[in-house]
């Protein structure tokens, strides 16, 4: 259950990979459990499992690690330079919204970015709800939004944003209505 929890709450590369390993010391309890009893279907199924865990291990404590290390030395680089100051695609899920007064008004839970440019178009925002239940989701046009490094800063008032549209969450627009009342 401690595994599941930790795989399943997405909170980074190590947390999940270090959830897969406790799935591999499980699935090799079950094999030792199998073989000690003669259970052949136990220790089969266990040794499958403990070869997806540990690719689990590999993709999460490895490969994916060595990516979000990147990113975050990046960012965190261009912080002490003259450059533009950075911060991963990634990382703008789960970033706070708030409004020009700092009062939070949801997360980011995406950003939809244009292929040819490669300009955000929109981010959408969840509002409401605990763990995703009766949350609202808005489309938040990309000029109607300041991005710094920590957060995201609606360009209009907390009114006008909760007047926006909600999102049906499966079908989201193709580009973000203009947002009327936002600073331009």
């Amino acid at each position: 259950m401690v595994a599941a929890m930790m795989t399943a709450a997405n909170l980074g590369a190590r947390v999940t990979g270090w959830g897969f390993v406790v799935f591999t010391i499980g699935s090799v309890g079950w094999m030792l459990v199998g073989a000690s009893t003669g259970q052949s279907n136990l220790l089969a199924t266990n040794a499958f499992l403990t070869l997806v865990n540990g690719v689990g291990i590999w993709r999460w404590l490895g490969r994916q690690a060595t990516y979000e290390d990147g990113g975050t030395k990046a960012k965190e680089t261009s912080r002490r330079s003259a450059a533009p100051t950075l911060f991963t695609a990634t990382g703008i899920a789960g970033m706070p919204v708030v409004d020009s007064a700092g009062e939070e008004q949801g997360k980011a839970v995406e950003a939809l970015v244009e292929c040819e440019t490669g300009a955000v178009s929109y981010v959408v925002v969840a509002t409401g709800g605990f763990a995703g239940v009766q949350e609202a989701l808005r489309a938040v046009p990309r000029d109607a939004l300041e991005f710094h490094c920590d957060r995201l800063v609606l360009r209009m008032t907390a009114d006008r944003f909760e007047a926006l549209d909600p999102l049906d969450h499966g079908d989201w627009p193709a580009e973000a209505a203009a947002p009327a009342g936002a600073r331009r």
